[in-house]
């Protein structure tokens, strides 16, 4: 039996951090797609945390959650609307998750007799999680993604493995990414690139490709010399400038020839490319037909890559409809300091209220949604933003004065919305919740019946708290509809009001299952509605 021929790419950062990383690794692995190959992706992250799931999005941004419940980076959410893929926790490598392996095999005994080190046993169990994931997706190309930057410390010994890995494999490449700053327009300084590439070598690793990200195209000079001094041939060097859309990014880098030059690095036949459909979303991205304003009104809206997903999801929605979406900001703070919503929602067609976490800036979510709902404005209220919708309406609509939330308000005397029973007698915070992708049963008859064109659908999930089951009964009585539930409990998932154009919550995040090609179909119905009542 032939064993599969399997090609790594590993790409590499530079001197500085922030520089998209995610979305360039995305788009070499829809390149490669493009060309008939199956690709992986995997990132490892330096940090000592097993995952993301208790970071702070002001600190990490996004929290994304793959199908098994695993919470990972934010990139693994690029890599999903990119790819069309659905990943698993092994294609997240983190320090703590390597280090907590090797040292389980310890414990066991299967290092004895010897010192257990970095080199060998850290870099060998690197190595080994690496082609497994290939083994495991079948996959042509591995991508593997090296988070922080180059001479970090807490990555050294993972630019080890790959060393190693591109040693013993053979077929394998690297590629880096860095910065050009531009100081004065036109006056373009290569020296970080040098320097970062000099490290890089250093460690043994001599990048094939380099990718340059910088506000002004590379002129002749900087690009000979970054071809002298890092000694890649020029035709290896690529620009990554700024443009409209980062779904754009594929089709530039294939305008530079990057494919073939990445195929022949390989040693792979080209089978041609097809990037026909990308490119024709990519057109309504970039001149949609009409321009919808949305409000997405939250409390980490500082940092927006705390709403990553919710972005990209519109975006794939508005070119599904071939309709642009400009977003509006609200932080909801704002509104407890006497902002009112009426002030800040009356020129959008649309609002979302994400979720989040602790009390802060729930009192400025719950009159955004009871706006939206007495205003006929368009309303997708997402996890938190499903609660708080329901405690509005508990307030307003059912008399029930002060509920709220046990996780904002222990003493409430209404607690319309409380934490899962299961969830009671946990005390770990670290992959706790209820997690990952979980089956919905979905009311026929209903709107969300109608938008997903099934009585049973599966989405993910991210949550502790839900709808408390006394009082489902009170809160429909007047017009409020719970559409979806957890097949054979009462844990309430979807919800929806009557003569409303359109109010939905979902418990889960659609925002997760959304890609480029394949909009999730609640965004879609947001964003139509959206449209006729504007």
């Amino acid at each position: 039996m032939q064993v599969k021929q399997r090609h790594f790419v590993i790409v590499a950062g530079s001197l500085m951090s922030g520089l998209g990383k995610g979305i360039v690794t995305s788009s070499i692995g829809r390149i490669l797609q493009s060309r008939g190959l199956k690709v992986v992706p995997i990132k490892f992250d330096g940090y000592l945390n097993v995952d993301c799931g208790t970071m702070n999005p002001y600190r990490h941004g996004e929290v994304f959650v793959l199908d098994d419940g695993t919470e990972c980076d934010m990139d693994f959410g690029t890599y999903e609307r990119y790819l069309n893929v659905r990943l698993n926790c092994n294609n997240s490598l983190t320090g703590g998750k390597i280090f907590s392996t090797v040292i389980q095999k310890e414990r066991k005994g299967e290092y004895l007799g010897y010192d257990v080190q970095i080199v060998p046993h850290l870099t060998n169990e690197i190595k080994a999680w690496i082609k497994k994931v290939g083994d495991d997706f079948d996959a042509d190309v591995v991508l593997v993604e090296v988070g922080g930057t180059v001479g970090d410390l807490e990555n050294g010994y993972f630019l080890e493995a790959m060393r190693q890995l591109h040693y013993e494999e053979k077929h394998a490449t690297f590629i880096q990414l860095t910065y050009v700053p531009t100081l004065v327009s036109g006056e373009q300084k290569t020296k970080p690139t040098q320097h970062a590439n000099r490290l890089l070598a250093s460690l043994g690793i001599n990048p094939r490709i380099v990718i340059c990200r910088e506000s002004e195209m590379l002129g002749p000079d900087s690009k000979r010399k970054i071809s002298m001094f890092c000694n890649v041939p020029e035709m290896n060097i690529f620009d990554d400038p700024d443009i409209e859309s980062i779904y754009e990014l594929p089709l530039f880098l294939e305008k530079q020839n990057f494919g073939d030059i990445l195929l022949k690095e390989l040693d792979i036949k080209s089978k041609g490319t097809d990037l026909e459909e990308w490119s024709a979303i990519v057109r309504r991205i970039k001149k949609p037909k009409k321009v919808l304003k949305i409000a997405i009104t939250g409390k980490y809206t500082q940092v927006k890559d705390s709403y990553v997903s919710i972005k990209e999801a519109l975006v794939h929605a508005g070119a599904h409809i071939n309709h642009g979406v400009e977003l509006k900001w609200i932080e909801t703070t704002d509104l407890e300091k006497g902002n009112t919503s009426e002030e800040l929602l009356k020129d959008c067609d649309g609002i979302i209220v994400p979720g989040g976490f602790g009390v802060r800036g729930t009192e400025g979510k719950i009159s955004c949604a009871g706006w939206a709902r007495e205003n006929k404005l368009p309303y997708l209220g997402l996890c938190l933003g499903m609660q708080i919708a329901v405690i509005s309406w508990a307030r307003d609509k059912c008399g029930f004065k002060g509920a709220n939330s046990t996780e904002f308000d222990e003493k409430t005397p209404h607690p319309v919305i409380d934490l899962l029973p299961e969830q009671k007698k946990i005390k770990d915070k670290g992959a706790t919740m209820r997690l990952g992708a979980q089956d919905i049963e979905v009311k026929e008859g209903t709107e969300a019946h109608r938008i997903y064109d099934s009585k049973s659908i599966r989405e993910r999930f991210r949550h502790r708290y839900e709808v408390n089951p006394e009082y489902i009964e009170r809160l429909e009585k007047d017009g409020l509809v719970f559409c979806g539930k957890a097949p054979g409990t009462n844990i309430m998932q979807l919800m929806e009001l009557k003569g409303h154009p359109f109010y939905m919550g979902t418990q889960f995040h659609p925002e997760f299952t959304s890609s480029l090609e394949k909009p999730n179909p609640l965004f879609v119905a947001f964003l139509k509605a959206c449209a006729k009542e504007k």
